[in-house]
């Protein structure tokens, strides 16, 4: 960074700070293909990955950024990769094929406006691709949900951590607002976990069994194991790496419920609501699968009543629903358009619902 000392703080572009998250978390590899509005990512890693004696490749497309993903982690590397709403949507075959491979590796999706090739303006409406599989088949990522530039910095951290921990595939998921905006971050150090890696395809040299990496369970029973193994492992990242941020939610009577850019928005319409007296609270999800379903429960079964907000038409709020389960109200306010719902709105909304 020029001299930038590490526990200083720094302007910084939110995608600028995803790729200097990286290099503190230890990237040793990063591949990746140019779509806005991510290309900052690329763009700062390919200086400086290279000044670092690592490795950056442009790919020749989405599709082989992926598979050489697959290639590095399989090999033991710490390996990212980055893109854009529909360039996630072509390396869906081979995140399944990581994730089916039980296999780290970080994945940042910078959303943009959709479906199709939609625009440029930001979005949330890539949450059912991030947090029910995305590709073909019963698996999952851990998805990560940053709402300012330092935490697009730490978290890019946590997705390594969490990524070798569970060997699973983590995604951050931000948006073309968090990833453009410029806001000062300290530069941590950050310690890069000793982890087992004995099961990695680095060469046996006559010493060990060889190491073999894939995907494949052709025969019934291999396939029904395969899967029960995957079951297992979400079932014990459910239990343990739900992430919340709360504010004000024990005494309020509605819990405005959003993530990412939409959270911060959020927080201005609840602080304006409080001070006319209404009784509102947030509840953010910072990991976005698992989802915080417990909390909501809880909160739905002492009474509170929910708002959504979200740039997509309900997807979220789909899981709120079914973690309420019919015990209380949730209402939804949503945007399509690549707008990012103004604080006035949200307060307005909240105090139609007190």
């Amino acid at each position: 960074m020029g001299g930038i000392k590490l526990a200083e703080k720094v302007l910084m572009k939110g995608n600028e700070a995803i790729a200097e998250g990286a290099i503190a978390a230890g990237c040793q590899c990063f591949f990746g293909y140019p779509i806005t509005p991510q290309n900052e990512v690329p763009e700062h890693m390919s200086k400086r990955m290279i000044e670092l004696g690592r490795v950056f490749l442009q790919a020749e497309s989405e599709v082989a950024a992926i598979n050489m993903v697959y290639g590095a982690a399989g090999a033991g590397a710490r390996v990212m990769t980055s893109s854009s709403s529909p360039g996630i949507s072509l390396k869906q075959e081979g995140i399944s094929y990581i994730a089916t491979a039980e296999l780290p590796a970080v994945i940042v999706n910078v959303q943009r406006g959709g479906p199709g090739l939609g625009g440029l303006c930001p979005s949330q409406s890539d949450y059912f691709q991030a947090t029910k599989g995305g590709g073909h088949g019963d698996y999952h990522l851990i998805v990560l949900a940053p709402s300012s530039v330092q935490e697009l910095y730490d978290m890019v951290g946590d997705a390594f951590d969490l990524a070798d921990k569970y060997r699973n595939p983590a995604m951050l998921l931000t948006d073309a607002v968090i990833g453009q905006m410029m806001e000062p971050v300290e530069l941590k150090e950050r310690k890069v976990p000793n982890v087992d890696k004995s099961w990695a395809t680095t060469g046996h040299q006559g010493k060990r069994k060889h190491n073999i990496v894939n995907s494949l369970g052709l025969a019934w029973d291999e396939l029904a194991e395969m899967n029960k193994r995957l079951y297992d492992k979400y079932e014990t990242i459910k239990a343990n790496e739900v992430r919340i941020e709360e504010q004000n939610v024990n005494d309020a009577d509605l819990v405005v419920i959003a993530y990412g850019s939409s959270s911060r928005v959020a927080k201005s319409a609840i602080a304006l609501a409080r001070a006319n007296g209404v009784k509102v609270g947030l509840l953010r999800p910072i990991t976005l699968w698992p989802f915080p379903s417990k909390r909501v429960a809880e909160l739905a079964a002492r009474g509170k009543k929910f708002l959504v907000v979200e740039m997509s038409f309900g997807q979220m709020y789909e899981d709120v629903r079914l973690a309420v389960d019919g015990k209380a109200p949730v209402d939804l306010l949503y945007k399509l358009n690549g707008t990012v719902p103004s604080v006035e709105e949200v307060q307005q909304r909240i105090e139609s619902l007190k």
